[in-house]
């Protein structure tokens, strides 16, 4: 573990990279071999090497903004804009987590959408309107957790969220 740490504190931009890239690429294959009933891929390998890569991005941007986000709550609570509940602990969380997700996740998510659409050849943004309500139902709770740990885990956590998220959309899929 304190290898771990000692990699994520060092390099916490390439470790970010890293993280995102292997467990939301994984969360995507998990998704569609759910879906399938046995190991497939979302995409061509081609693709999959693009999106791994789109991954790495998206763990640079979430990097970023979950330090911006910090900064942001932090700022809040000196300028007496949030309660004193908020300060810390879970709390602090809490109030990180909904900023979060609510002023960050929707431009992530379109980004990433982005992103995709670009790997697959795809146009447009049907179905952004289900991924937008997970920032409710799944991130604001998940986010809470992981800004309840040591900032060295917070984005290991947020990459292994959206591998299990990966797995809980192929469920529903294939229950559909």
């Amino acid at each position: 573990m304190d290898a771990y740490i000692q990699w994520v504190s060092q390099n916490p931009i390439f470790s970010a990279c890293v993280q995102f890239a292997i467990l939301g690429s994984l969360g995507e294959i998990v998704a569609a071999s759910v879906v399938n009933k046995r190991p497939a891929l979302p995409c061509s390998w081609l693709q999959m090497l693009g999106k791994v890569v789109a991954w790495a991005i998206l763990g640079v941007v979430i990097k970023y903004g979950f330090a911006g986000m910090k900064g942001f709550t932090t700022a809040l609570l000196d300028h007496h804009m949030l309660p004193r509940l908020f300060s810390d602990g879970a709390g602090f969380a809490f109030a990180l987590s909904v900023f979060t997700n609510g002023l960050f996740g929707p431009q992530m998510m379109l980004f990433h959408r982005f992103e995709d659409n670009l790997i697959l050849g795809a146009k447009g943004y049907a179905g952004i309107e289900k991924a937008l309500k997970t920032l409710l139902w799944f991130w604001i709770p998940a986010h809470t957790i992981t800004f309840c740990l040591p900032t060295p885990f917070q984005i290991g956590l947020a990459a292994i969220w959206g591998l299990v998220l990966g797995l809980i959309l192929g469920l529903s899929k294939k229950s559909a």
